[in-house]
């Protein structure tokens, strides 16, 4: 009896420590979900963003089982709606669940002049609807609601993840508007009355140059609303009795948070993505799809976005924004911007930018003609020779102090062989660009204003700069009676330029390559602005009839000293000194080139 007793007791607590085991292991194993977020979308006239907003909300590396979405898409004109139910019909079964609701009517808003109006109707109609998500969170036991406008761009695929770990009450991820805007989705300071409010620490947060998260007056456009805080019933988007306030729905809010003694907070300490900048009530959704355009060529030149209006560079990792695979859209209809001819020049050994161009055409709807550049690495001396070049006596580069370098002599043939074909072709007007352009935001618009300037003030124009590099900007003077157009002084680079059939012929007639010098040197020369009068007297009669765009309408998509910027002008091969005495070329070993000249659509011939 006494064994079968022991036995028992060590049964039982072998039992007992295997329980204990098993539970302390689960313990250890059972990991905490994901806090639940509701996120909110109102969308209205966004078909030109949605296909973009929807693939980094589907890169958001969040769990989609633990996100509920509540939109409501309204007063569309545009394909909003069609784009909505494609992404949805494809994403839908992905998340927790979906609230939607679409209102097919088309028509604007009592006393609404245009789709960027935002008449009282309007607000009112607006702060009902955030109302609304907001009581939709908390019927749903959301620990969290994301507050986040239809035309932002979360290009940190942590961003809910980080906002979330930032444990404050409401907090807003710090967006960047679009390159040189110093514009974001907070405000630094508010008046009594409900106002913006300009102050200095404003500029110190958008600028990175402190890091963290502040407390601020004002978060809008992308925010989270921790739901399951005490105080989180006193937040509302409706008007409390007696204010006397603006009626809007961010102002509205940002005084029930102001009550409830809370404040926002503002989230700077990681690159998270774009806001676009409100238009007025003039504007047109044309003019809203044009900034975005901007923004999606901007973030494949992630070098210049990130570096953040002061001039503080602040790291980022932007290899182009992520578009939804699950809807179809369409691209402008390509045209040549009203000129004869658009050609873009680019060497073979440069596929990369070559893309980069023809996507960036694709989204301005410009039809190109793409020129195989005169590769300097491939020329040699026979070449040169059967085609009478010679540089320019005397000639030294004005930094450098060296002879013509091989590109640049592939950069001059290039663009001289441009020149021919327009004049075979016949063409009246050209624009060229070289293929590391970076486009001004609005770039169409602009240049067909411009346009319009030059033929009403200077019809007999020869030579137009869009993109160069100022040397002497204080000396230049505007065209009277314009404010796009200046009579340009010595400036360097050809990035972009439009010119006449009368500007070409009076090119060619100088026979430029029996005394060359860099492109960027000969066209100054030509309009009389070049500083250095020994070589100027070389070049007779110097009347080309030289203008510029101001502000450019092209600029570099990289400047020296820039990580990742290269010239295959200038770090090439130096004509040898002796032989640069001589006016000669050098005896460089190097093959003829197989295709000089050429372009993709059309043959070696046509050049």
């Amino acid at each position: 009896m006494e064994k079968l007793t022991c036995r028992c007791i060590s049964l039982l607590f072998l039992l007992s420590t295997t329980l204990l085991a098993v539970n302390s292991d689960s313990e250890d194993s059972n990991e905490y979900l994901q806090p639940t977020v509701t996120i909110a979308i109102l969308i209205r006239n966004k078909a030109h963003v949605l296909p973009w907003f929807f693939g980094h909300l589907e890169n958001l590396n969040y769990p989609k089982n633990r996100i509920s979405l509540w939109i409501r898409s309204d007063h569309n004109v545009d394909d909003s709606n069609r784009i909505l139910r494609d992404w949805l019909a494809a994403v839908e079964d992905q998340y927790h669940s979906v609230n939607l609701r679409i209102d097919t009517n088309t028509q604007g808003f009592d006393e609404e002049t245009g789709p960027c109006d935002w008449t009282d109707e309007r607000f009112a109609h607006v702060i009902d609807l955030r109302h609304q998500a907001l009581e939709a969170s908390r019927e749903n036991w959301s620990d969290y609601l994301f507050m986040l406008d239809a035309d932002v761009i979360l290009e940190n695929k942590e961003t809910l993840s980080l906002l979330v770990q930032a444990d404050k009450i409401i907090v807003g991820p710090m967006l960047n508007a679009s390159y040189g805007q110093v514009y974001s989705n907070f405000w630094g300071g508010m008046t009594d009355e409900g106002y913006y409010r300009r102050v200095p620490e404003y500029f110190e947060i958008v600028d990175r140059k402190t890091l963290g998260c502040f407390p601020v007056p004002m978060v809008h456009t992308a925010l989270l609303i921790d739901m399951h805080r005490s105080v989180s019933p006193q937040f509302t988007y409706k008007a409390h009795e007696g204010y006397k306030g603006p009626k809007d729905d961010i102002i509205i809010f940002a005084h029930s948070v102001k009550n409830a003694d809370i404040s926002m907070h503002i989230l700077n300490t990681e690159y998270f993505g774009t806001v676009m900048i409100p238009l007025d009530e003039h504007n047109t959704l044309q003019d809203d799809s044009d900034q975005f355009t901007y923004i999606k060529l901007e973030a494949r030149d992630a070098n210049h976005v990130d570096e953040v209006f002061t001039g503080r560079k602040f790291p980022v990792d932007r290899p182009g924004l992520i578009k939804t695979p699950h809807v179809f859209i369409e691209y402008p209809e390509p045209d040549k911007l009203g000129f004869d001819q658009v050609y873009m020049i680019n060497l073979l050994r440069r596929p990369e930018r070559r893309q980069r161009m023809l996507d960036a055409f694709k989204e301005l709807g410009i039809q190109a003609k793409i020129i195989d550049a005169v590769d300097g690495k491939q020329l040699n001396d026979t070449y040169l020779d059967q085609l009478g070049i010679e540089m320019l006596p005397g000639f030294l580069d004005p930094y450098g102090k060296r002879p013509l370098t091989m590109g640049e002599i592939g950069c001059f043939l290039s663009h001289y062989f441009i020149w021919k074909d327009i004049e075979a072709q016949g063409y009246e007007n050209v624009i060229i660009f070289e293929d590391d352009v970076r486009f001004e935001p609005y770039f169409k618009t602009k240049l067909k204003r411009m346009m319009a300037d030059v033929e009403r003030t200077v019809p007999n124009w020869d030579l137009i700069y869009v993109g160069r590099k100022r040397l002497y900007h204080k000396q230049e003077q505007y065209v009277e009676g314009t404010t796009s157009l200046v009579w340009p002084s010595y400036s360097y680079w050809t990035l972009s330029y439009i010119i006449s059939d009368r500007g070409v012929k009076k090119l060619l007639k100088q026979n430029p390559l029996t005394k060359m010098v860099p492109v960027d040197e000969f066209l100054p020369i030509m309009f009389d602005k070049h500083p250095t009068t020994e070589w100027k007297d070389n070049f007779s009669p110097r009347d080309l009839v030289g203008l510029s765009s101001d502000p450019l309408l092209a600029h570099p998509t990289h400047y020296t000293g820039e990580p990742n910027y290269f010239s295959d002008t200038e770090e090439s091969v130096v004509i040898q000194a002796d032989n640069a005495e001589n006016n000669k070329m050098g005896d460089v070993q190097f093959k003829v080139p197989a295709n000089e000249a050429t372009t993709e659509q059309s043959s070696k011939d046509e050049l």
